[in-house]
């Protein structure tokens, strides 16, 4: 991977008034990866992937549909394993912690390494229940503690002056946009270390789309962020680093990654499928 210059400024502090994390973007693994297979049943469809995630930055995962890049995601806090048939090999390593140990406590995994999908999944519930569930489930007890969290969270996605007065109003009554940024606050609640981010921008309008991007932006430095994206124009904005998936004899393999992909691709087929000319 390429390394970033040794010393950077920190980013501006754009969350309110909370401690802002490590210096983003320097090139510390945070996530180790190594040979990493994954099938479902008999099916392969992942392979041989070994890649360094570097703690508070934005890594964008690219490449067309189908080349694995959510099977790698959903690895990463064992989601996979919500899947029937499903078997993951190699080596995955968390701030030094063994992720595909059988007797891994996935509850306080899944509180570290938050997940945000797709399309806006909120419960049916409240837009406060929607954080305080999650809240009361990871075991915070004290209702003062419960309440200052949701606020928190809510400020840190640009939520709470839009929802302030109806907390008490239905989740699902509000826009897709709105909802997906509840999502985003109900995974920052728990106080994550990394956020992955499945296509997070592309069941929303353009506007929208733009609010969540800026919040994902804003978001570096505090929290090691993965998203996949298709919309390459949003990962030139928005990522640090990017790795570049590809289909090979119909298993996804990774092509090549680092900071230099959209400037500078080593690989002819990343610059094949950035150029439009692949994919």
């Amino acid at each position: 991977m390429s390394a970033l210059p040794a010393e950077m400024p920190a980013p501006p502090h754009t969350l309110g008034q909370v401690q802002l994390g490590r210096p983003c973007c320097r090139p510390e693994t945070l996530i180790e990866v190594r040979e990493l297979a994954v099938a479902y049943g008999p099916r392969t469809v992942l392979a041989g992937v070994s890649l360094d995630i570097p703690r508070g930055c934005i890594t964008a995962l690219i490449g067309p549909s189908g080349c694995g890049k959510t099977s790698f995601l959903s690895t990463i806090n064992r989601m996979s394993e919500l899947s029937p048939g499903a078997r993951v090999s190699g080596r995955l390593r968390f701030d030094g912690l063994d992720l595909l140990d059988p007797a891994l406590d996935l509850l306080a995994l899944r509180r570290r390494i938050g997940m945000v999908f797709q399309r806006p999944n909120p419960f049916p519930l409240s837009i406060r229940r929607n954080l305080d569930l999650p809240l009361r489930e990871h075991g915070v007890a004290a209702r003062s503690e419960r309440e200052a969290r949701i606020e928190t969270a809510l400020r840190d996605v640009g939520l709470w002056d839009e929802v302030a007065g109806r907390l008490d109003a239905p989740a699902l009554g509000l826009s897709g946009g709105q909802q997906q940024r509840l999502c985003v606050a109900r995974a920052l609640v728990l106080r994550p270390e990394v956020l992955l981010m499945d296509e997070p921008c592309s069941a929303l309008d353009p506007l929208a789309s733009a609010v969540v991007e800026d919040l994902i932006v804003r978001l570096r430095g505090r929290y090691t962020v993965v998203i996949v994206t298709h919309n390459l124009a949003q990962a030139r904005r928005i990522a640090n680093y990017a790795a570049f998936f590809w289909l090979q004899g119909q298993v996804g393999q990774l092509v090549e990654q680092g900071s230099h992909l959209f400037d500078a691709p080593e690989h002819a087929l990343t610059a094949a499928y950035l150029s439009g000319a692949r994919g």
